[in-house]
């Protein structure tokens, strides 16, 4: 490639990394990083980042080649998906719920040639591996010994950037060159892949930023799983971007939270509902000061009004939805503080880079009030489904991407998500919301810790509207006690024909409660 070629490349592109390289630029001796006991400022964070690189480069990966990513929670995982960025290969994170035919699938399809991947999984991998010619290299996070694994080239990633250099890789990247492909769950058919562009995801970073006002001098958890893309892409890169202290965590623990919230004075939490609710029943127990708090943000779910109300009042800060999903980078829709008591359910206002419509199924815009399929424009929306012309084109269809999210705006320009059309319940000729049921559950009984509303096969009513529900310890309510609550806020078709206790659901990695194995287990319970 011609050298002036390059240069105008570097000098104007938008590529996900650059934004390391600004904030270690502007703070070098601004922390960073908190992983345990290791605390990386900007320019030991970048550094490590570029020694990475050239360790990637010295295996042989240039710009496109896709590269596995398979660890929970730590700052190489970080580090290696900004090595990724600078060098304009793929990064491919694993969800680590994956078993050996999913992360093969995922492997071959997406055309991994390595896998970075954290020790305590390896087993799980040379799993995959004997189904994944592809696959050239594993990079250990950790202890390997002397074992080639799988009959690949093995090498430790301490090993990997040991004596590299620490200046900046020049590599031509273009702004729509691939930064990432994240596959979606799959839980009813194979996972598709995402394909996710450095100008997407650099958009989407800078806008989070100006939503949640995030700044430098904010401390913020990195506790949800990194290799989904709402805490990488919500939390972690606009924290870089705007040069943010980033407290990793390895899985939640109400306690331990609790405990760095008040030792490292956090200012900026993300995490699901159930685990806000957690730590409320810790604070009842035991008194810390949050009061560093300035703003909790939550997703998937949403939280029941007299929730919020306590949550509000006890941290003492402003609380904060996320809506989006994988596709969009992943926000969308940001439910804002100042809507939170006024528009309890709604899930808010279109996010900075996005325009947000309601669209009929002939691709007609519908007005207030009305009800139909919820569709973007941004330029943060995905590229397309990695080898899947179909389903990007039906995707793309009518000039807007399509969600698969039914909802509407009410009259002050606030959407409401009303359902995934999948989980859509046809009872009776008519169409219930499992989402409206579930707030009915919710505000019903405070004893519902946790509730899934499906529509499952009955010779009557076509699909009954059923509801599983989780109560909190110690609470006891039966069923006909609690239908009974639920039908003062319901219509009568839409209140559950059953309701039935359990003590877990199925869920995804990032606490979504996974419907589709709901409905799988328990699909003959009306014809017995």
């Amino acid at each position: 490639m011609p050298e002036e070629s390059l240069y105008r490349n570097l000098i104007s592109r938008v590529n996900l990394g650059d934004l390391l390289i600004r904030s270690a630029a502007r703070a070098p001796g601004r922390l960073a990083i908190v992983d345990a006991d290791r605390r990386l400022t900007y320019r030991e964070f970048n550094e490590w980042v570029n020694r990475t690189a050239h360790g990637l480069t010295g295996l042989g990966y240039r710009r496109g080649d896709a590269l596995g990513l398979m660890t929970a929670n730590n700052a190489e995982f970080i580090v290696t998906y900004f090595a990724c960025a600078k060098l304009g290969l793929v990064c491919v994170p694993i969800n680590l719920f994956w078993r050996y035919g999913e992360l093969a699938y995922v492997l071959n399809h997406a055309a991994v040639k390595g896998v970075v991947v954290e020790s305590a999984l390896i087993e799980q991998l040379e799993g995959a591996l004997g189904d994944t010619a592809g696959v050239k290299d594993v990079v250990v996070i950790g202890d390997v010994g002397d074992t080639a694994i799988a009959d690949r080239r093995t090498v430790t990633f301490d090993a990997l950037q040991k004596g590299m250099p620490q200046h900046e890789p020049a590599a031509f990247v273009t702004d729509r060159d691939p930064i990432s492909y994240l596959y979606t769950s799959g839980t009813t058919s194979a996972p598709k892949g995402v394909v996710s562009s450095h100008l997407a995801v650099y958009l989407e970073s800078l806008g989070v930023a100006l939503d949640t006002r995030m700044t430098a001098d904010d401390r913020v958890t990195a506790l949800m799983p990194l290799f989904h893309t709402a805490q990488l892409n919500v939390i972690v890169t606009p924290a870089i971007a705007v040069g943010a202290a980033i407290f990793i965590q390895r899985g939640f623990d109400a306690d331990r939270l609790l405990t760095l919230i008040e030792s490292e004075h956090l200012t900026l939490t993300f995490a699901l509902p159930m685990m806000y609710r957690a730590m409320l029943e810790q604070l009842d127990q035991h008194d810390r000061d949050v009061s560093s708090m300035r703003l909790a943000i939550y997703a998937m779910a949403p939280m029941p009004t007299h929730e919020l109300q306590n949550a509000i009042a006890r941290f003492g800060c402003e609380f904060a939805l996320m809506f989006g999903q994988t596709e969009m980078n992943p926000l969308a829709v940001y439910f804002r503080p100042e809507h939170q008591l006024s528009h309890p359910g709604a899930v808010g206002t279109p996010s900075a880079n996005v325009e947000v419509a309601i669209m009929d199924e002939a691709g007609r815009f519908l007005p207030q009030g009305q009800s139909g399929e919820i569709v973007y424009r941004s330029p943060q929306v995905m590229s397309g489904y990695l080898h899947d012309p179909a389903a990007t084109a039906a995707a793309f269809v009518h000039g807007w991407f399509h969600s698969g999210d039914s909802g509407h705006f009410d009259r002050d320009g606030i959407l409401w998500f009303e359902d995934r059309f999948k989980d859509v319940i046809k009872s009776g000729g008519e169409n219930v919301a499992s989402i409206e049921v579930e707030k009915a559950l919710y505000a019903a009984d405070p004893g519902v810790q946790e509730t899934a509303v499906i529509g499952l096969p009955h010779d009557r009513w076509g699909e009954a509207v059923t509801a599983l529900v989780i109560l909190k310890a110690g609470h006891t309510i039966d069923e006909e006690t609690l239908l009974r609550k639920v039908r003062s806020h319901l219509s009568p078709f839409k209140c559950p024909k059953r309701i039935i206790f359990t003590e877990t659901m199925p869920k995804t990695a990032t606490g979504k409660i996974q419907k589709a194995k709901l409905r799988a287990e328990l699909v003959g319970i009306y014809r017995t």
